[in-house]
């Protein structure tokens, strides 16, 4: 073993390719309701590139999808480490051949299995995968974790290689947003929140006023040497006239904090606008390890003195390198609007709520908040009369939530077809889609993860549609079957395919909603005579559509 040195992780582990390392993602980056878990290293442009196991241990999991991390193994080392490699163009072939034998054993494309340590043994150095582009993944990469296997926490696998990945460049942060506390401070006067963009020499030249209590965000990023992508930012320290108020370290995470990156961050801004700020305060109800305050008030500061409060943010990479934002706010005595209530309904965090209004019910329990809020619940009539249920607005804000709510709205009319073909829809914004549902007694109860949306009851009677790519001629020829499956309302829930009524093995890709089946892969032998296909999809509301074909081969 390597000793560490300046305070770095010991070198237990060798790199995945034996080409230069550059990275396209860095651990902990933000991302839509997650951190990322891994590092996410550059494949040359190109797929197939061999993965090198990167210590001693064994293969203990393999998973399919069609999304997420696509074709995946988890590797559990000798030193008390499991990596994770994702978006495989291919295992190697033992493990293949197990992973085909589960698909057909079980006719199913998805895959999540464990096993035991004597099963597949690897060995530092061992090609045990091919780097791809499966799963959710938009381009060749290798998408790679290391957790520790006693927690199954992620942790940053940049300390491993250091030595091997050259970055001199700092991070750069391009505005602030000031968030006046509602009832306790404002900003230019008012009581809403307020973005001031950075100069080119790093600071803020605009005289920014405040009074009372104020809280701080950025919005920033990192860069590295020999590429255009941006990175999350590992360290952000926010200091008040020299005194640190706040600190940020993203150097590991459990998956049950996942979701804590909308309270960090400004929800609002990014569902509606796309742009991340990082809050540099802490709601009551967010618990996540990566933000820390020295002081009770969690990184809210007071402005109420008549003079210039000097910000700094200080940015810094693992490598060192360091990059300080200069503002000031000038404390002048304002009136602070008194705080008027959003809503008639108030949620508490730390308790159990129970709401019955309008007809709707909802179920929030403790913790699932991360701050108290108030909103209203308001009903509009849609523009069908015969519309199954009213359209209710949970609210005006976008507000998130930290585990999923039950929601259960009313029909309007007594079902008059199977109840099964009703589900719950909801739009926010410019998103409009299913959250499924089930029915009972009158109602239809769906799980939500956010309010500030529309919420109401919709019915799908409309089967997906199966669309050949390539004509049955091209499918000998080529010895490939492509085909498209969507549906408009609930969405794909199952899919299998058949060819003279054996099952056939369809890879699905949720990216391009393509199905692809290798005929040489399958048990069809090539008689050159007629064969039939048949694709059988559901959606989530029970619908069926059967996909026939004949095709020679």
């Amino acid at each position: 073993m390597v000793k560490a040195q300046d305070g770095e992780r010991p070198a237990l582990f060798r790199p995945p390719f034996d080409f230069p390392l550059y990275l396209s993602g860095n651990f902990g980056e933000l991302r839509s309701n997650h951190f990322h878990g891994g590092i996410d290293f550059k494949t040359q442009g190109v797929e197939g590139k061999a993965i090198h196991c990167i210590a001693d241990g064994y293969i203990s999991r393999v998973s399919v999808s069609a999304g997420g991390y696509g074709n995946a193994i988890y590797i559990t080392h000798d030193n008390g480490y499991t990596s994770v490699h994702g978006h495989l163009k291919a295992f190697s072939p033992e493990v293949a051949e197990v992973v085909r034998a589960h698909q057909y054993a079980n006719e199913t494309f998805v895959v999540d299995t464990i096993f035991p340590a004597g099963r597949f043994p690897v060995r530092r150095g061992e090609v045990v995968a091919l780097a791809g582009n499966t799963g959710y993944s938009f381009g060749p990469h290798l998408h790679m974790e290391i957790r520790e296997t006693a927690t199954n926490e992620p942790i940053d696998p940049l300390p491993f290689y250091m030595d091997k990945i050259r970055d001199t460049t700092p991070p750069r942060a391009r505005a602030v947003m000031l968030y006046p506390q509602v009832g306790k401070g404002v900003v230019e006067g008012k009581s809403i929140k307020r973005p001031f963009a950075f100069g080119k020499n790093r600071k803020i030249e605009q005289s920014i006023s405040a009074w009372g209590r104020i809280g701080v965000g950025v919005s920033a990023n990192d860069y590295m040497d020999g590429t255009t992508n941006n990175y999350g930012v590992h360290t952000v320290i926010l200091l008040v006239d020299g005194t640190e108020v706040f600190r940020s370290v993203v150097d590991r995470f459990s998956f049950e904090e996942n979701r804590m990156i909308n309270s960090w961050t400004d929800y609002p801004e990014y569902t509606r606008e796309g742009k991340w700020y990082m809050k540099s305060f802490i709601a009551p109800g967010n618990p996540l390890r990566m933000l820390h305050t020295p002081a009770a008030d969690k990184g809210i500061v007071t402005i109420d003195e008549e003079r210039i409060y000097h910000f700094t943010y200080r940015l810094a990479d693992l490598y060192g390198n360091t990059a300080d934002y200069h503002f000031t706010v000038q404390g002048v005595p304002q009136e602070i609007p008194v705080a008027e209530a959003d809503g008639d309904i108030c949620l508490r965090w730390d308790e159990d709520n129970f709401i019955y209004e309008e007809g709707v019910r909802l179920v929030v329990p403790r913790q699932r908040l991360y701050e108290d809020i108030r909103m209203d619940i308001r009903v509009s009539a849609p523009a069908d009369s015969s519309a199954p249920s009213y359209i209710y607005q949970l609210g005006e804000e976008v507000v998130p939530l930290h585990d999923y709510c039950s929601l259960s709205i009313p029909f309007r009319h007594w079902p008059s077809i199977n109840p099964s073909k009703y589900y719950v829809a909801a739009q926010r914004g410019k998103w409009t889609g299913s959250l499924g549902g089930t029915y009972e007694r009158g109602m239809m109860t769906a799980q939500i993860r956010d309010f500030g949306g529309s919420y109401w009851i919709a019915v799908d009677t409309v089967a997906p549609r199966v669309k050949s790519i390539t004509s049955p001629d091209e499918w000998a020829r080529t010895e490939v079957i492509t085909l498209t499956m969507t549906d408009a309302e609930t969405g794909i829930a199952s899919y299998k395919g058949y060819v003279d009524g054996a099952f056939v093995l369809f890879a699905y890709s949720s990216k391009t909603r393509r199905l692809t089946c290798h005929l040489a892969e399958t048990p069809i032998e090539p008689t050159g005579g007629f064969h039939m296909l048949e694709l059988i999809v559901e959606d989530h509301c029970g619908n069926v559509t059967r996909y026939t074909q004949a095709f020679r081969f």
